[in-house]
């Protein structure tokens, strides 16, 4: 038999226990056999296994191979430095996995201090003491008391139950307070009422139950359990990195390939040949791309904390700018979880008298308790009782008897003493109340509650409905003297209607705005609700979400439909989906996914995890969100506004833009690096540029203003674009021409220029061999590595928009650039002009006319790049 179909006596025998509860030995003993009553994250990888990860990524792997290349270059044919590039790219890999290891650790530590889901300590009984206890170490078998205001550390089965609600949101998704009990019950356990459930709350009364599931064993902890079942994939900015660097590892390979080949047939030797292709590789190679790409998501990870956004994957900053639907819960996320009366309303005109009637039984068919002057109890009877006190008139009285709210009857009423009288007060659902209605105030009297009355108060409470509001009906009656009321049927009978009373969760401020921003931006927004169709729909009005006749679906219609109609429902441009329970947003997430859609989904519940995991990017609530919620979730909402959501996802589409912004301005170098080792193949000279010099590019001067490029802020109309669509390339045709073909070409006619200038002036003739410590061919080299530094300084001012020309943006907007160009003169003129910087990078001093010379073509670049962004802007123009 299940737990919940037991006798109180039988669950003794069952559990082994008594209700004295367990000797201390004993719990000993369980405590090892079952191990810490505590929820274990589901298929986490070790900490060491992640840090691993980051070595093991393609790029990284691109690197490796890089790496491995110079090292057995130099193991083969030692003397050419190799190693020390091989070393250099070994940096940047270990530098780059350190600093992305620790910047998604630092977002999963600042998680842990968010979990506060299981208590601290509970109150057991142990060999007949009552004693104070660490929630872990509760095992089966132990009598927990439970209060008002707990959380329940473990599945319990009830023994005792003193007006005992609990809030079974965290599991269920429902969120009104359901009446515990302890009699044997038949059906399912998660149905049944008495039983409680762990990461539950109490929210009213008190008493105790016997624990007989803890830990992974506990509901909480299966669906814990069934969420390391679900597999998120990749994010589609790992995705895009994948296919981009696969393109540029093809792309290298090929050109090395292809050149070592005619290098053989146009008679250099194996090790020329070879030294050629892995410099011809390694400069198509950008390795400085890796460590731009996680700092620039880093600190857009950073810009979105400081809005109310906490992410825990580096790479769900930029996923967050592709998202293309929002599965959003209303309570909390749309709307403020702030219960308040907004309407009061009654047959007739509502005279002082009725109002005062009206707010009276709210007042005392109440559970609200003072405590130290705050008010104690659940959020919608806290609004009642805070709105009846604010009404003059209502009259202080003594409770006799309680019969509490269930399900079925879905009221509750008591027997309240008033001015030497007793009344029957009642409240609940109004179709529950109206029922038990003989006769209805009606301007200020007392009338027979007719059918033409009971017909009024019907479309009444629709119309409260209809607006949004949650509605409570009110009833009272006197009681007669003698009078037997010992019981709820037959108190609960003959009962006078005294009115509605309309309350609302207000909407947040901010979400009209936010909902016009997604709408401009072209996110669909779907609501999914535990609410009712006619309030859910009020509400969407109210805050601009829909703006038609929407698709309404309920969760029993939901059940009945087929993966097509689902897929046809999906389709409506509006579509609410009400009466909904947590379970059912895996199967909404998986539909929108397999229709290409990029996905957020919030949550806060236990049973949102397996969604929250599955979606694009699953958002957990910060203030109210469970701990698997957030374990499961990309980002955690600290504020649990919806407004935050749209902020996040404005920060995503900047973080895309300018990663598309350094990568061309890092893929525009790339050019001017590999046309020397061409020119020095094909034409027999002396090689313009070496190794090192191309990685003090990479790794060197291009670096800081590559980042400062992307923390550029997102530009005024990224969020009247619609999302970029799923095929949509992170580095497409346009952004390879644009710079390997564009400004990459206007950079190597420069750095060509500077080397044949500086052999000119220094009297060198054409197919003269010049040996690599010669002062000629030294200076020759460090000019054809400046033109490339003075050109790429104009480039970071032409990569900051792709259409805008700078004039438009503003020279000044982003300081970070001129903090990054100082950087990177600073280091050229080091290697330039310091004897370390020549020991390192081979190097010699320039003459200030050298720097003349080249300079016109940095102007030459701008000038270029203004003209082309004129005639995009002219074209997009027609």
């Amino acid at each position: 038999m299940k737990i919940n179909e037991l006798t109180r006596e039988e669950v003794f025998r069952t559990l082994v226990t008594s209700e004295t509860g367990l000797s201390e030995d004993e719990a000993g003993r369980r405590l090892a056999e079952f191990g810490p009553n505590a929820i274990t994250a589901a298929r986490k990888r070790p900490l060491w296994l992640r840090f691993l990860g980051q070595f093991t990524h393609f790029l990284a792997v691109l690197l490796w191979t890089a790496a491995g290349l110079s090292f057995l270059s130099e193991y083969l044919h030692p003397g050419e430095g190799m190693y020390t590039l091989g070393f250099a790219i070994f940096g940047v890999i270990v530098i780059n996995a350190v600093f992305t290891f620790i910047q998604e650790y630092r977002a999963e530590k600042a998680l842990e201090a968010l979990k506060k889901l299981l208590p601290f300590h509970v109150t057991v009984c142990r060999g007949g003491r009552e004693r104070e206890l660490p929630a872990e170490e509760v095992v089966p078998g132990d009598i927990v008391r439970i209060a008002e205001g707990d959380k329940v550390p473990a599945d319990l089965r009830l023994l005792e139950a003193n007006d005992l609600r609990a809030n079974n949101a965290s599991l269920t998704g429902e969120s009104e307070p359901l009446l515990r009990e302890t009699k044997p019950s038949s059906g399912d356990p998660i149905n049944s009422p008495n039983i409680a459930f762990a990461g539950t709350t109490i929210v009213n009364g008190s008493g105790s139950g016997v624990v007989y599931a803890t830990g992974m064993r506990t509901e909480f902890g299966r669906i814990a359990q069934l969420t390391g079942t679900v597999t998120p994939g990749l994010s589609p900015l790992q995705k895009e990195i994948v296919k981009a660097t696969r393109l540029v590892a093809a792309i290298a390979a090929a050109v090395g390939l292809f050149f070592f080949a005619i290098g053989f047939f146009i008679g250099r030797s194996f090790w020329d040949n070879f030294i050629f292709g892995v410099g011809i590789t390694v400069a198509l190679i950008p390795e400085g791309m890796l460590p731009t790409v996680t700092l620039a998501l880093a600190m857009g990870s950073q810009r979105m904390a400081k809005r109310n956004a906490l992410i825990k994957t580096l790479t769900s900053v930029e996923t967050l700018g592709s998202v293309s639907v929002i599965c959003t819960d209303k309570t909390g996320t749309l709307t403020q979880n702030r219960m308040e009366v907004k309407e009061a309303a009654g047959l007739g005109k509502m005279s002082g008298s009725t109002r005062e009637r009206l707010f009276t039984v709210a007042l005392h068919c109440n559970n609200t308790k003072e405590v130290n002057g705050e008010l104690k109890g659940e959020p919608t009877e806290m609004a009642l009782y805070r709105a009846a006190r604010e009404v003059p008139g209502t009259k202080p009285g003594k409770r006799v008897r309680e019969f509490p709210f269930d399900p079925d009857r879905k009221r509750m009423s008591t027997v309240t003493e008033m001015n030497s009288s007793t009344f029957v007060l009642a409240k609940g659902a109004p179709e529950s109340v109206l029922a038990v209605c003989t006769h209805a105030r009606e301007d200020g009297g007392s009338v027979p509650f007719d059918e033409a009355l009971k017909q009024e108060a019907t479309r009444l409470f629709h119309a409260l409905m209809d607006k949004g509001l949650r509605v409570l009906a009110f009833a009272e009656r006197e009681v007669r003297t003698g009078e037997d009321v010992a019981n709820k049927e037959t108190a609960e009978q003959a009962m006078v209607f005294v009115g509605f009373i309309g309350l609302e969760d207000p909407p947040r401020p901010e979400v009209p705005g936010a909902l016009r921003k997604c709408r401009e931006a072209g996110v669909r927004i779907i609501m999914i609700t535990g609410d009712a169709s006619r309030t859910a729909v009020a509400i969407a009005r109210e805050i601009g979400l829909v703006t038609r006749e929407p698709v309404v679906v309920e969760g029993a219609e939901f059940t009945r439909l087929s993966d097509q109609d689902l897929r046809n429902v999906l389709a409506k441009p509006e579509v609410l989906f009400t009466r909904m329970t947590p379970k059912y947003k895996l199967r909404v997430v998986n539909t929108l996914k397999d229709q290409g859609e990029r996905v957020a989904v919030t949550g806060d519940g236990v049973n949102d995890a397996p969604a929250l995991k599955r979606a694009d990017i699953g958002i957990a609530m910060g203030i109210t969100g469970t701990d698997v919620a957030k374990e499961s979730a990309d980002m955690v909402l600290l504020d649990d506004n919806f407004a935050t959501i749209v902020n996040a996802i404005e920060e995503g589409r900047g973080v895309y833009e300018n990663i598309k912004k350094f990568i061309t301005y890092i893929f525009a170098s790339n050019i001017p690096e590999a046309v020397p080792y061409l020119a020095y193949i094909l034409f027999r000279i002396p090689l313009p540029l070496t190794i090192m010099q191309i990685l003090a590019v990479d790794l060197g001067t291009d670096m800081l203003p590559a980042l400062a490029l992307g923390s550029e802020k997102p530009t005024p109309g990224v969020m009247k674009l619609p999302p970029r669509k799923p095929d949509e390339r992170l580095i497409g045709l346009a952004l390879i021409s644009r710079a390997y073909l564009f400004l990459g070409m206007i950079e190597a006619v420069a750095c060509m220029f500077g080397f044949f200038w500086m052999l000119r002036t220094g009297g060198w003739a054409w197919g003269t061999d010049l040996p690599g410590t010669d002062p000629l061919y030294l200076q020759a080299t460090t000019a054809c590595l400046t033109a490339i530094i003075v050109t790429q300084m104009a480039n970071v001012f032409a990569c900051r928009s792709l259409r805008e020309s700078i004039f438009t943006i503003g020279w000044t907007t982003n300081r970070l650039i001129f903090l990054g160009l100082a950087v990177e003169l600073g280091l050229q003129l080091f290697i330039v002009y310091h004897p370390w910087g020549h020991a390192v990078f081979s190097t010699a001093p320039l003459p200030f006319s050298a720097w003349l010379v080249l300079i016109p073509f940095a102007a030459a670049l701008l000038l270029a790049e203004e003209t082309r962004k004129f005639a995009v802007r002219r074209m997009a123009g027609r």
